[in-house]
């Protein structure tokens, strides 16, 4: 089954680009959550569509426009929030609403019939070109270069940045290049899942992750593994019964989540009851 899948070029490119999206997932969605920036994202994702529809318009490359959209949104967010006059929720729900305006606008605008968003706002694996499969790639080996680089800095950072701060570390130059890295992995993302569903792809696998492993570095390779068998499996599904495969990836790894979650409760309250059985049988 899985050689006449791979029969065609646009699963192959498919499976190259769903490999990718998951490296960019265990790095870029385990930083936004251990330093409490997921809403941040999902606000830079939704600004990139201003990008995304500025390409259309000026008749150039969607995603470099989105790109620059998303890093500048990012670094917009961190400038204003940093300055204490906004809160960062705030500006980032400004930017949201803005961004997708202006591609809304910019569309409409471009001249021609309106272009399909739909592999934009929803993602469509099965669609993903050479040509972006080599963006995508570009963007994965500098978010791994970078990582790889100052991974004993980002430990410390991310965790305890009063101690970054104690030790020397250059705090701010950390902060901008967090804040650069995250929206260059949402640019992988949404050619997998979309705008709309990137955040999700960037947080459950790391949250499925945390639940098996505890320290940083088994966190960020669990959920690479992770995304990318939600990727595979949701490619697969979508392939055969001819439904959206970011939507497909997406349903299947919430369900996975939930249903590890409910696992784990149960398991907690009988622990818990049978540890007071214990308890009431040492006081009897």
């Amino acid at each position: 089954m899985i050689e006449a899948i791979l029969e065609y070029a646009f699963m192959r490119n498919a499976v190259i680009a769903a490999v990718l999206a998951s490296i960019v997932t265990g790095i870029i969605g385990t930083i936004a959550i251990e330093k409490k920036l997921v809403s941040m994202s999902g606000g830079v994702a939704h600004a990139s569509f201003g990008g995304i529809g500025l390409g259309y318009l000026l008749g150039f490359e969607p995603i470099w426009g989105g790109l620059f959209f998303a890093i500048g949104s990012s670094l917009l967010i961190s400038k204003l929030s940093s300055t204490k006059k906004m809160k960062a929720d705030t500006i980032t729900g400004v930017l949201w609403s803005f961004g997708m305006a202006l591609g809304i606008l910019f569309i409409a605008l471009a001249p021609g019939y309106m272009p399909d968003m739909t592999s934009y706002l929803f993602g469509d694996i099965l669609s993903v070109s050479t040509n972006a499969l080599l963006y995508m790639a570009i963007f994965t080996a500098v978010i791994v270069l970078v990582f790889t680089m100052l991974y004993n800095y980002f430990i410390v950072y991310l965790f305890d940045e009063e101690y970054a701060k104690a030790r020397g570390f250059k705090v701010n130059l950390l902060k901008w290049i967090v804040y650069t890295m995250i929206p260059i992995g949402i640019i992988v993302l949404i050619k997998i899942v979309g705008i709309i569903l990137t955040i999700a792809l960037m947080t459950i696998p790391v949250s499925i992750a945390k639940i098996f492993f505890k320290t940083f570095g088994k966190v960020v390779v669990g959920s690479i593994i992770i995304s990318m068998i939600f990727c595979f499996i949701g490619l697969t599904v979508s392939y055969y019964i001819n439904i959206p495969s970011g939507v497909c990836i997406i349903i299947i790894s919430t369900i996975v989540y939930l249903l590890l979650l409910l696992t784990k409760s149960a398991i907690q309250r009988r622990i818990h009851v049978k540890k007071q059985h214990q308890e009431d049988d040492i006081y009897d």
